[in-house]
């Protein structure tokens, strides 16, 4: 059963990182349904801070939805902008303190494996996911981190197929960081 809850996730998460990449609000039905399938199958892995981070995913797949939606509606697309340094720091310290906290939590009260490692990654996607909403060209550069550390995740718990998943998110982390910094460009050319 995990093996199929796998290979529907990973499918339904590659569909995702297409579109998103094109910026096509479609991507975030595929993300959703993705993320609902994870959440079972990290739940049954004892993954527990990568579960949360799935159910995390849903709601910012409908965030990110309404929100690219409601810019269309407008005829105002939302563009892809750069974070400032100062608001960069202030999120890495915010991500490092969630990411203790919850490695915390989870080590002391749960039988969780690789608690730190797990709620590392989990707590910078938080971050990554809703910069990539608000379409900050840096989620990109948290993403290649995250997927980075994330394949060693897997990888010690068999989960092979999502880390080959992982493997291409890591190679599409560059690819999209690339394409959407050449439309910012242009789109600071244009305004």
């Amino acid at each position: 059963m995990n093996l199929i809850l796998e290979i529907a996730a990973v499918v339904f998460g590659l569909l995702y990182l297409v579109f998103l990449i094109r910026e096509n609000k479609i991507c975030w039905y595929f993300g959703i349904i993705g993320s609902l399938i994870s959440v079972f199958l990290f739940y049954k892995t004892q993954l527990y801070s990568e579960a949360i981070l799935y159910i995390y995913y849903v709601f910012i797949g409908v965030y990110g939805f309404l929100l690219w939606n409601k810019s269309i509606e407008k005829n105002k697309e939302l563009r892809i902008r750069s974070l400032s340094k100062k608001k960069c720091i202030y999120i890495i310290i915010i991500g490092v303190v969630l990411a203790l906290l919850l490695g915390y939590i989870f080590e002391t009260y749960t039988d969780a494996s690789a608690p730190f490692l797990d709620a590392f990654t989990t707590s910078f996607s938080f971050i990554a996911s809703y910069l990539e909403a608000k379409k900050y060209l840096s989620s990109w550069v948290f993403w290649i981190v995250i997927n980075g550390l994330t394949i060693g995740l897997y990888w010690g718990k068999e989960l092979h197929i999502y880390m080959g998943l992982t493997v291409i998110y890591l190679i599409f982390s560059f690819v999209g960081y690339v394409e959407w910094n050449k439309k910012r460009k242009v789109g600071a050319l244009l305004s």
